[in-house]
């Protein structure tokens, strides 16, 4: 019988592998920079972490991996996670409340359950969150922290989305719809539920000016009450904060779109929120979520935070960019008695930040870019430059390093 995978899952082969850990190594050296340190959360948890503060919408509930983990004759419901943030959270809750300010990132897989299994059901993700300010200038560093990650894996044409989750739930709620009627709408908003825009405008079709305001300056958001017809100037703190992140990030040659009713996410966001596409697909995005901390300690402890789609951007790579930031490889062929002088410039060049693969008979691996041959005799390296088909003799260690950095 043949074994087959689980489906919905997936194997990483050792080109996805070198990607992966391309983009991953990128990400955690530009967050390291930042001043962000690491962390690692457990696979899993406790189902009550995800219900008890109301931090799924009831559609993503509905896709989690769930089961009763036994303990004696009483169990407790753990799931899988289904999000980073959340369990960041709690981290921070259980053992880092004293610090003023806690720059955290992690790279961890997360769980969500697809019907069919077409779709990945478990999900790679890079993630940042910065807990223990409430100044839109957070806002603004962690939107540049996640473009510039995706500028460094070499993607061009970013495209960047603003909306502002407090500013949409308090324009519902001048409105006149209730709590219930306003939970209803942002969940269909948040769960990117197919078709939910065009439902919502029949069934409330006062909310269409709503929905569809868009705009690319700050200047759009301080006239949205005119735009409305309403009064809101109980929203004055949201609006402000919207306009001075909308207008850092154009001095600082960031462009975007404001889009009000782009809010797909989690129901924790009440505040910015911001989502990346490359090529007409999400690759990531994050928000504000001041309310998330407080729920689960009872501490008021603002925060914010993004979550990068590691899988979809492996995905994207296209050769030329994962030649751009894979390391270069060299096959080494060692002629007989030369083995000692081939190990030792082996080991120098990986030093160097080399891969070198010995040769070890057959056809040897195809995917090297340099062949070294080391002789016994002079000369004693022979290099190849495999794609222009040309060959160097050379005398020394520091003549191969030159060869391969010019």
């Amino acid at each position: 019988m043949k074994v087959e995978r689980c489906k919905g899952m997936r194997d990483l082969l050792p080109l996805d592998m070198e990607k992966f850990r391309n983009i991953s190594d990128k990400f955690r050296e530009l967050c390291v920079k930042w001043g962000y340190e690491e962390v690692r959360t457990p696979t899993l948890e406790y189902l009550h972490l995800f219900t008890s503060a109301g931090t799924l919408t009831p559609g993503m509930l509905n896709k989690v991996y769930s089961f009763l983990d036994w303990d004696g004759w009483s169990g407790e419901r753990v799931v899988l996670r289904p999000d980073a943030t959340i369990p960041v959270a709690r981290l921070f809750t259980e053992g880092m409340t004293d610090l003023e300010l806690a720059k955290l990132f992690y790279i961890v897989n997360t769980f969500i359950f697809e019907a069919e299994g077409k779709q990945n059901r478990e999900r790679w993700q890079l993630g940042a969150e910065l807990i223990g300010m409430g100044s839109p200038m957070a806002d603004v560093e962690l939107i540049t922290l996640s473009v510039e990650v995706l500028k460094r894996l070499g993607f061009d044409g970013v495209e960047l989305k603003l909306s502002h989750a407090g500013l949409t739930r308090g324009i519902l709620q001048k409105l006149g719809l209730d709590s219930e009627e306003q939970n209803l709408v942002f969940d269909r908003l948040l769960d990117g539920e197919a078709g939910a825009l065009s439902r919502i405008q029949e069934e409330r079709p006062e909310l269409v000016p709503l929905l569809s305001l868009q705009g690319k300056s700050s200047a759009f958001i301080s006239n949205i009450a005119s735009s409305l017809a309403l009064d809101l100037s109980e929203l004055k703190p949201q609006i402000e904060d919207f306009a001075f992140i909308a207008d850092t990030l154009r001095a600082l040659g960031y462009e975007f779109q404001i889009d009000v009713a782009s809010v797909r996410g989690f129901e924790y966001y009440t505040g910015m929120i911001f989502q990346l596409f490359i090529k007409n697909k999400k690759v990531g995005g994050g928000g504000r979520y001041d309310a998330l901390i407080p729920a689960m300690s009872g501490k008021n402890i603002p925060a914010s935070g993004f979550g990068l789609y590691l899988d979809l951007l492996m995905g994207l790579i296209t050769p030329e960019t994962a030649a751009a930031v894979s390391l270069p490889k060299i096959l080494l062929k060692m002629h007989k008695g030369a083995e000692e002088q081939g190990f030792a410039i082996a080991d120098q060049l990986r030093e160097a930040g080399y891969i070198v693969k010995f040769y070890l008979g057959g056809k040897g691996p195809a995917d090297t870019a340099w062949e070294l041959e080391v002789r016994k005799q002079a000369p004693h390296f022979v290099m190849t430059d495999k794609n222009k088909k040309t060959s160097f003799n050379l005398r020394s260690t520091g003549e191969v390093l030159n060869r391969l950095r010019s």
